[in-house]
């Protein structure tokens, strides 16, 4: 109810919809646990903000980005994806396939979606949920020995919300200074 009511209130107050971040988590702060032992009611509050939330979003405002002839919609994923990190790995990984399969569905109104997948990045969410000795150790296996920072994911976020991306569609960019190609 209240995604259909924000893109209502896009297309009332701003004359339509050309471009959506699906940037919700739930990461600060979260639980830490094995697929096999957390919670069952936090695991499904926790994949309904960080996996459903995307759809939810995406499914209120599609009709209104195909009237004015297209659009750009970015996910937020992660190199959890890629590399083991639990149900928040599977929530990216989830996000993922979603991001992949619109592509194909949502091509032929003219939107395009993409998904960054950022590495260890310098953000009051880490720092309250990463213990600092595992973000050294992260930092020690990337090609680029720092965190990203949020102007790093917001660079790439831009580039794929702008004209200048307008024939890629369906991919995950890794932005994540060589995490995953280090492995």
């Amino acid at each position: 109810e209240s995604a259909a009511a924000m893109a209502a209130a896009a297309v009332d107050q701003l004359g339509g919809i050309d471009l959506l971040v699906n940037n919700a988590a739930i990461y600060g702060g979260m639980e830490i646990d094995l697929l096999l032992t957390v919670d069952w009611d936090y695991y499904r509050r926790f994949m309904a903000v960080n996996m459903d939330g995307a759809l939810v979003c995406i499914r209120a405002c599609w009709q209104a980005m195909a009237a004015r002839g297209g659009g750009a919609i970015v996910n937020q994923s992660s190199t959890a994806a890629w590399l083991y990190a639990g149900f928040y790995g599977l929530a990216k990984v989830g996000i993922n396939g979603l991001t992949q399969q619109l592509a194909h569905e949502l091509g032929g109104s003219g939107i395009r979606i993409n998904a960054i997948a950022p590495g260890p990045t310098d953000t009051e969410a880490t720092r309250s949920t990463v213990p600092e000795s595992i973000v050294k150790d992260l930092v020690k296996g990337l090609a680029i020995k720092r965190q990203g920072t949020p102007d790093d994911m917001a660079n790439m976020l831009l580039f794929l919300l702008s004209d200048e991306a307008s024939w890629i569609t369906g991919h995950i960019f890794n932005v994540d200074g060589g995490q995953v190609v280090r492995g």
